[in-house]
């Protein structure tokens, strides 16, 4: 029975890790200090199709950004810019 279990660890394939190219925060790249909530374009890029705010891994800001990105979508869901949930 050991002698199997060698055999069959021996048969597993090496995991291999892949390289994830780092994203950079667009803000901090282009030196943007505030995020206007009344920038609708800007803001849907840091919205999900379900209208959900995107996460940071997946949109690449830094915490900074995302926290201000964050409150301008939801100011911008306040005066009605940008909508709470799909229409269905």
């Amino acid at each position: 029975m050991a002698k199997d279990k060698r055999e069959r660890d021996r048969k597993k394939p090496a995991k291999v890790k892949k390289q994830v190219k780092k994203k950079i925060c667009s803000f901090c790249a282009n030196k943007i200090d505030e995020v206007d909530y009344k920038d609708v374009v800007t803001l849907k890029r840091f919205v999900n199709e379900k209208h959900k705010i995107a996460a940071r891994r997946a949109t690449g800001a830094c915490a900074k950004h995302e926290r201000t990105i964050a409150t301008a979508i939801k100011r911008a869901r306040c005066m009605a810019l940008l909508p709470y949930c799909t229409s269905r």
